[in-house]
């Protein structure tokens, strides 16, 4: 076997022409269904709301101002354990920054982490001091975006996470620490299950706090046990309501990934089923609102097509969908987590994490809890600047 190709090397993005012009026509010779047979969205993405982004995607919608934006930051590639693993590594001017590392999820990208990359290396630009600034480090999870598709099994959360660490060390960082949400906060936990001594801490937006017993409770269905406050009541139904029904995309992903060939074949496909994801608050929630012309936060529709078009150009949607097939670990329990650990609650992500569950899950580690007034799933995508100074606040004491 030979030996693994340690050096990292630089990496541009260029799609042809022609793969641009074939996804056009793809959209613009879409074979509609029939609306649905409701006012609203409970039946799924709305017709009309589809046809419509269609129209814009297939007609108006550049490509090439998020390749141009992507090029102008540092890209790379290295291989990790058999696989070309692709990163963004931007570097703060200010030489003792602390090194950062951010991990995406589904249905993310590197694209969700484009906004905090100022403000988090360059914090005296944003109104922030120097001593806050971080060096960041963006991967994409393998088989998303332009890391390697992995041909045999055994890409989960746990050997992502190990992968991590090669990569930070690789690159030089003795002591870093780490963030997630949704798949990232997976990956980013299981950092801290394994703690790695160059790790110092980490941090989540979608953090896994809930009791044992809670956790059986709402994946059942059940009733909410008795006992609980009227904070950690009102998580409980968030979270029951989750997986009663919001929770069928993952688990067709988790149990028949390759049946999904149209993520493939069809670009609209592709697009209702990330949109059908939505945000926090639901099905598709903020993302349908950004597209109907109410900006939420920071977020566009063209972000929202820039994150589509980049799993369509890379031919992601099956190969992204495998890293559910892959986990075999809970999101929303409490994990053995005994390094220092970092939660910010925003107010539409799935569920809001009583400090109460917070605390009780990690009582001499938990070194920053704050609960924010607006953001959700995609904090770092939806508001850049609040997330920012949560990764300051954060890491402070670390530093």
């Amino acid at each position: 076997m030979p030996a693994e190709d340690n050096t990292v090397r630089p990496f541009s993005i260029d799609f042809p022409q022609a793969e641009l012009s074939e996804l056009r026509r793809r959209i613009n010779a879409t074979r509609w269904p029939e609306r649905e047979t409701v006012t609203d969205d409970s039946q799924g993405v709305q017709l009309v709301m589809m046809q419509e982004l269609a129209r814009y995607w297939g007609t108006d919608y550049d490509w090439r101002k998020c390749e141009a934006k992507l090029n102008a930051l540092p890209n790379f590639m290295t291989e990790i354990d058999g696989l070309d693993i692709h990163f963004i590594h931007a570097r703060s001017r200010h030489e003792d920054a602390l090194p950062l590392i951010v991990t995406h999820g589904w249905p993310g990208s590197i694209i969700e982490q484009l906004k905090i990359i100022d403000p988090l290396t360059n914090p005296t630009a944003h109104g922030a001091s120097a001593a806050d600034a971080f060096h960041l480090v963006i991967p994409s999870l393998p088989g998303h975006g332009f890391s390697g598709k992995p041909t045999t099994t055994g890409w989960d959360p746990t050997r992502i996470a190990r992968a991590w660490v090669v990569l930070m060390k690789r690159l030089g960082y003795t002591r870093f620490v780490a963030q997630g949400g949704d798949w990232g906060a997976a990956v980013t936990q299981t950092m801290g299950i394994q703690a790695a001594p160059e790790l110092l801490g980490i941090h989540s937006n979608m953090p896994g706090t809930a009791p044992a017993d809670v956790t059986k409770a709402f994946e059942r269905g059940d009733p909410p046990p008795s006992g609980l406050s009227d904070e950690e009541r009102r998580a409980y139904e968030q979270l029951s309501n989750f997986y009663a029904k919001h929770v069928a995309y993952a688990l067709i992903m988790a149990t028949r990934p390759q049946t999904l060939y149209g993520l493939a074949d069809s670009p609209v496909d592709l697009a209702a089923f990330m949109l059908d994801h939505g945000d926090g608050t639901g099905q598709p929630g903020l993302v349908e609102q950004v597209l109907q012309g109410h900006p939420a936060g920071d977020l566009t529709r063209d972000d929202i097509l820039d994150n589509i078009t980049l799993y369509w150009l890379t031919n992601t949607g099956v190969s992204s969908a495998r890293l559910y097939w892959e986990n075999k670990a809970d999101f929303f329990d409490a994990k053995s987590i005994s390094i220092p650990f970092a939660i910010s609650v925003f107010p539409d992500e799935l569920y809001q994490v009583p400090r109460s569950w917070a605390e009780r899950a990690y009582p001499k580690n938990l070194i920053h809890y704050n609960r924010l007034d607006r953001g959700g799933h995609f904090a770092a995508w939806e508001q850049p600047d609040l997330f920012a100074a949560e990764m300051r606040a954060s890491f402070r004491s670390l530093r």
